[in-house]
């Protein structure tokens, strides 16, 4: 099978016109001469005409086949690639289209698997009817080699049992059976009132950065529109008046501008978004100017993390995120992460969270009330940084000179209540099926990680946190996002509950394997035979924990000091 033709000329157009600013910026040296536009032009020409020629040669050579195993990509135009992709070992498959690309009737697929956060795969482009159609061939080819994977498990080890008692029993067919589409039910759906309100409690945190780094860069430029003090002296006012004025309009700009593009980046991401589930899988759709489309497999869940913010919190609302082995949905590239549910109430949320993986409730268990003094400690010596480098400054540049450097002191009394708060919503507890942690007092998350996603258990004990005789333990799973140090984590507590809680979670995961594996075969003297309180550990079951890629299970041993 072959891509859309029109991704011939699309794809051209897109080369030829990065490739064609480029030629703009190094022609406008030459405009002086008088020949820097025809070389400019002929430039963008024959850059159309060799992208259009590398892109009919690149659609010549592409093609995708699915095979009874695999799903098979030929591509390559001076150096041919050719990739094998197990159905077993894809975790999501999305589909994305923008504006053009819709009025074009192009989409474009990427294909994720276990073990990473980028893509395994890209298709670029094909119809948004053939996307539709790898999509759901993909999906339907998977749960067949699933089923037919733990079918041949089931009848493997029906026939040890069957060989002790003498017996035998027949196989059910279903490993061979073909999986119609199964039935969807709609688990959200966001309204204009919840889209709106997810704009309005947005803030977005890269501005600031962005912005400095551009004004960072743009000194010669900015400095002319900052007055000179004695200019301003002419005038009247205090110098160090309008310079504290024109500090705390810059701040409260720079507040309102991150709040407007984090308000708009939220209604056009999440514009139309509804989320599904089937026996399987749940999808999701969502996106104004970029349209996506995805699936995240039931199995291949690790970790579902609900989140809020004060404004939220005050407001009743939270947000819920799903992250598989592959990667969060959406984390590749530059799409930025892809929440289950935007915003919706909390009560809701718990809900939804519950359709997507049962998790009982329970109080948590928080760090000891010692480690409030420690995190006081800490706003103390950054508070200090920042009023000592305001009074160098104050020292230092004259128009600075009469700068109320002391300000940032106010902090002092609200250190106080800032610890107490970051401690208050710190905590974890352990569950039937799960590992529950809650950090964060701007930013709270809470992780739901059941005992048989865990991959490594870690224990975490910093200089300091030595001194406080405190330690981290880390949940470690297969999720891309665990290597942004993102896992679930209990942050803070006793170095005897650390110590406990490492070997709790070791063998609460053996146990939920063993468990697992005896739920799908449906012999339950696998664990007796084996000698052992949860069985031993196949390979199949540790496995499952990414999805089909071997890994290793909790190791208590490591420690990152």
């Amino acid at each position: 099978m072959k891509l859309a033709p029109l991704s011939v000329p699309y794809r051209a157009l897109q080369k030829a016109g990065r490739l064609a600013i480029t030629l703009v910026v190094l022609g406008s040296v030459g405009t002086g001469v008088g020949f820097g536009g025809a070389l400019v032009a002929a430039g963008i020409g024959g850059a159309i005409a060799l992208a259009l020629a590398y892109e009919f040669a690149y659609y010549q050579r592409y093609q995708y086949t699915f095979t009874d195993d695999t799903f098979d990509i030929e591509s390559g135009v001076l150096n041919r690639r050719e990739r094998e992709i197990p159905y077993g070992r894809v975790q999501n498959v999305d589909i994305s289209r923008n504006v053009i690309q819709r009025l074009l009737g192009l989409s474009a697929i990427n294909l994720e698997t276990a073990g990473g956060g980028s893509t395994e795969a890209a298709i670029r482009y094909v119809t948004a009817d053939a996307a539709t159609t790898i999509q759901d061939e993909i999906r339907r080819r998977k749960r067949r080699e699933n089923q037919r994977r733990r079918t041949a498990t089931k009848a493997a080890d029906d026939t040890e049992g069957d060989t002790a008692d003498g017996g035998s029993e027949t196989t059910d067919s279903a490993a061979t059976r073909e999986f119609d589409e199964p039935d969807e039910e709609l688990l959200f759906e966001i309204s204009p009132s919840e889209l709106a309100l997810a704009g309005i409690l947005s803030f977005d945190p890269r501005v600031p950065g962005l912005l400095f780094a551009v004004f960072t860069g743009s000194i010669p430029f900015v400095s002319p529109v900052v007055p000179e003090p004695a200019a301003v002296a002419t005038t009247g006012l205090d110098p160090t008046l309008v310079l504290f004025v024109m500090g705390v309009v810059l701040l409260v700009g720079l507040v309102v501008l991150s709040w407007v593009v984090g308000a708009i980046s939220a209604v056009v991401n999440y514009w139309g978004f509804r989320l599904t589930r089937s026996e399987t899988e749940l999808r999701y759709e969502r996106g104004l100017l970029q349209r996506y489309s995805g699936t995240i497999p039931f199995e291949k869940i690790q970790t579902v993390t609900i989140s809020d913010n004060p404004l939220k919190r005050r407001a009743g609302y939270a947000t819920l995120a799903v992250e598989t082995a592959g990667y969060a949905p959406g984390q590749a590239n530059d799409r930025g992460s892809e929440a289950a549910v935007p915003i919706a109430g909390e009560d809701r949320i718990r809900r939804l969270a519950e359709e997507i993986d049962s998790c009982e409730t329970g109080a948590f268990n928080r760090p000891p009330k010692r480690i409030r003094r420690r995190y006081l400690a800490r706003y103390l010596i950054a508070l200090a940084a920042v009023t000592g480098l305001l009074y160098a400054g104050s020292v230092v540049i004259d128009a600075a000179a009469g700068l109320p450097w002391y300000l940032p002191l106010v902090g002092v009394f609200l250190a106080p209540i800032a610890a107490h708060y970051k401690w208050l919503h710190r905590g974890y507890r352990l569950g039937a099926d799960h590992f529950v942690t809650r950090n964060g007092v701007w930013n709270r998350e809470t992780k739901r990680v059941p005992y048989h996603r865990l991959q490594t258990v870690i224990d975490s004990r910093t200089l300091f946190q030595r001194r406080w005789r405190v330690a981290t333990v880390i949940g470690d799973t297969a999720g891309s996002l665990s290597l942004l140090g993102n896992d679930a984590a209990a942050v803070d507590i006793e170095v005897d509950d650390a110590v406990s809680l490492r070997s709790e979670l070791r063998d609460r995961l053996q146990a939920s394997l063993a468990d697992r594996r005896r739920q799908r075969t449906g012999w339950s003297a696998v664990a007796q035979e084996e000698g052992q309180p949860g069985g031993t550990t196949s390979t199949a079951d540790a496995n499952e924990s990414t999805g089909g890629e071997a890994n290793t299970t909790a190791d208590d041993e490591h420690r990152r000091k």
